[in-house]
């Protein structure tokens, strides 16, 4: 009984067995029959040798060489206006004329008083020298001459300030002031801004305090003028590091003779550093960034056409569309530009090469 038992059992896993290795067999079948996916379609570039200018670029803000809101020091109604909005005026021009009839007649009084004083001084000295009157007479004269001297001087520098004028060369703003309207002191009567040169103030973080210096050359780009390239010269560099953001602040000068840029605009500015160098240079969009490292795929031909095999590679500065590759490429291969998430290594792909990425060191906004 034992041994007819154990016959069974023996049977039983050799059958098991076999049923085993034949659907295993049937399985290898299945995937070896089944269709094999097809190459995935990716743009590519070759990978090139550029000249490469080391460039520090920052985003800054215009201001004015010389700006200020004109006011008036003292209160009085407006008699006359003597600019017009957006005028180019030159320093001491007269600009706006209050009302100083009043002033004027206590000035005048005010100097009478001066001259009597004078003529008594005078007429006291020549007592004075045939012994007529004191000499402390005639020191009480010479206090009083200066005293009311002092008092035209301040009534003449309080009719002055009737008369505003222009402190400096430049171009006026918009005014909303009008003839006959009253003024208080401090009230806002136009602004006025010194707009040839302009100053570019931006900022640099401070790994790169070595790399500038005043005199150093600047370009600059406003977005109101497209490609155009305002030229300046650096003029001051902080002598502070903002302790908050690290970074140190720097002012350029900017030529700015058809007074095109105006104060308040931002602008892009960039400055020429060191020699000009080559490098590797690959579209952005060819770099995969990833917590371990930075990676390409690169097409290589394999037994069965071509197939991407990744690559990590170091990169640089980055300029526009374009990255410096400093390490892990040669140039002359050709790398992936676009499609790589569908991509492994040992993926086999077909290139397709009718709409390529943007790969232009210096790119504009385009509008459609």
């Amino acid at each position: 009984m034992t041994k007819r038992m154990l016959i069974m059992l023996g049977g039983v896993a050799l059958l098991i067995v076999v049923l085993g290795v034949g659907f295993f067999l049937h399985i290898q079948k299945l995937i070896a029959s089944s269709p094999k996916p097809g190459p995935q379609t990716v743009s590519t570039t070759v990978a090139k040798t550029a000249e490469w200018q080391p460039q520090l670029s920052s985003v800054g803000t215009l201001t004015a060489m010389q700006g200020v809101d004109i006011s008036s020091e003292v209160a009085g109604q407006v008699r006359s206006l003597h600019f017009k909005s957006g005028q180019d005026v030159k320093a001491g021009d007269v600009l706006v004329q209050l009302n100083a009839d009043s002033d004027q007649a206590q000035l005048r009084s005010l100097q009478a008083a001066a001259e009597l004083a004078a003529t008594t001084l005078k007429r006291d000295r020549a007592q004075l020298a045939i012994e007529g009157v004191s000499q402390a007479q005639v020191d009480a004269d010479i206090a009083d001459l200066k005293s009311k001297t002092a008092l035209v001087a301040q009534q003449a520098a309080l009719v002055a300030k009737k008369t505003i004028r222009a402190p400096f060369s430049g171009r006026l703003g918009i005014t909303t002031v009008n003839p006959g309207q009253y003024l208080n002191p401090g009230d806002k009567i136009v602004t006025l801004q010194t707009i040839d040169p302009v100053y570019v103030d931006f900022n640099l973080p401070q790994r790169q305090i070595g790399k500038v210096r005043v005199g150093q050359p600047v370009k600059v780009k406003s977005d109101a003028f497209g490609d155009e390239v305002f030229h300046g010269k650096i003029n001051a560099i902080n002598p502070k590091i903002d302790p908050a953001t690290r970074n140190v602040q720097i002012e350029a000068t900017i030529a700015n003779p058809k007074h095109k840029l105006l104060p308040g605009m931002f602008a892009n500015t960039t400055i020429e550093v060191g020699s000009k160098q080559k490098h590797l240079t690959l579209p952005q969009t060819a770099i995969t960034y990833n917590p371990y490292g930075s990676t390409v795929f690169i097409v290589k031909q394999g037994k069965n056409g071509l197939e991407a095999q990744q690559a990590f590679v170091t990169t640089g500065d980055t300029r526009g569309d374009q990255v410096a590759i400093t390490a892990g490429l040669k140039e002359g291969q050709e790398v992936v530009t676009s499609g790589q998430l569908k991509l492994k290594t040992g993926t086999p792909v077909t290139v397709n090469n009718s709409v390529q990425p943007a790969n232009s060191p210096n790119p504009t906004p385009q509008e459609h």
